[in-house]
């Protein structure tokens, strides 16, 4: 199903103003850096956009800045991952704050999360 061309623009425009915690993210999952695993970055499907999204783990890795802490936007997350999940995308979140006081912590959940998929393989 082709991607609707405002939702394209819109991942572009994400894509050039990533925040910090995500320019640290791609920075290690880009050109296959982590596990040898692709993740594409701003990645628009099923209607949404995806922070980082790895096709081939069929994972999503969403970064949450504190807007996510709101009570609609929550109910909103909720709902998203469930339309996600059924899809066949597993989706994992992290707080921008992990990516710069646990990063050790979000990439070694990361890991066991590829690795799951390797293990079925």
């Amino acid at each position: 199903m082709p991607v609707p061309p405002e939702l394209l623009i819109f991942a572009r425009q994400l894509r050039q103003q990533q925040t910090d915690a995500e320019q640290l993210l791609w920075y290690i999952l880009r050109d296959r850096r982590f596990c040898n695993f692709k993740f594409r970055r701003q990645y628009p499907i099923h209607g949404y956009i995806l922070d980082f999204y790895c096709h081939d783990a069929g994972l999503a890795v969403e970064l949450d800045g504190g807007g996510h802490n709101d009570e609609e936007q929550r109910q909103y997350d909720i709902e998203r991952t469930k339309i996600l999940e059924a899809s066949g995308i597993r989706v994992i979140r992290f707080w921008n704050s992990d990516m710069f006081n646990s990063v050790e912590d979000v990439l070694e959940e990361l890991y066991i999360h590829l690795m799951m998929v390797t293990a079925k393989d």
